[in-house]
């Protein structure tokens, strides 16, 4: 699992029970995500924008405003915005989706996008120059972290590793440090996480129909399912 451990766990626990029991879960987290000490100026917005759940916790630890509503990108950032005290709303899978139907509801501006030093979408921008006045502020950094010990093993050897990759920057990253030789089977939860994974010499790449954590466990699912296929066919390791 390649995803900062909370989430990866979370992600592991929600997957079925004779999945879990097929696999052997190692945790080799590629990002680290650490808050920034900054003030939020919140006072002055009327909303705030979160495109994930890591924008949720570093506010939190902040102490932005529960008061103002929160218009959020999937069901896991919005479970995650409610839990912590926000009116939340989910708004779309996607940037794309947030932008189009932020643009169609209208709320009331101006609103504020909380996100990592590093975010794609340009959401702020976009809603901007179409209409919304949104401003945008970076409260936390990601961190790019080296394989971790055991996930280094095991790519060495002859099972297939399932590589579950939720972030183009993320993939980017995995497609610079892995140098195993392991059957590779890649789960991307959208087609800019696939891309830079192209470079890489896999024998299974599935993309998800969306970027939900519903649908990833959907690709990681099928790829076990193969994986244990490929096992047990005659002549196999």
């Amino acid at each position: 699992m390649t995803r900062p451990r909370a989430a990866s766990e979370r992600f592991v626990a929600q997957l079925p029970a004779h999945i879990r029991s097929e696999v052997e879960v190692i945790h080799s987290p590629l990002l680290e995500i650490e808050p920034l000490r900054v003030a939020v100026a919140a006072d002055a917005v009327a909303g705030l924008i979160f495109s994930s759940a890591n924008g949720v916790n570093a506010a939190t630890m902040l102490d932005v405003d529960r008061d103002l509503p929160a218009y959020c990108v999937g069901p896991a950032t919005t479970e995650a915005a409610k839990a912590a005290g926000w009116n939340a709303q989910v708004l779309g899978a996607t940037a794309d989706e947030l932008v189009a139907n932020l643009l169609k509801c209208a709320p009331q501006g101006p609103l504020l996008h909380l996100r990592g030093e590093h975010s794609l979408g340009n959401v702020a921008e976009r809603l901007t120059n179409s209409g919304l006045t949104t401003l945008e502020q970076p409260i936390y950094q990601q961190h790019l972290l080296p394989l971790s010990d055991a996930a280094t093993q095991v790519a060495e050897c002859n099972s297939p590793i399932i590589a579950p990759i939720f972030s183009p920057r993320t993939a980017r990253q995995f497609a610079d440090i892995w140098a195993g030789t392991a059957p590779l089977l890649l789960a991307a939860n959208s087609e800019a996480t696939a891309w830079p994974l192209n470079s890489l010499t896999f024998e299974r790449l599935k993309i998800a129909r969306e970027p939900s954590s519903d649908q990833m466990q959907e690709v990681v699912k099928k790829l076990v399912k193969h994986a244990l296929r490929v096992e047990s066919a005659p002549g196999a390791d």
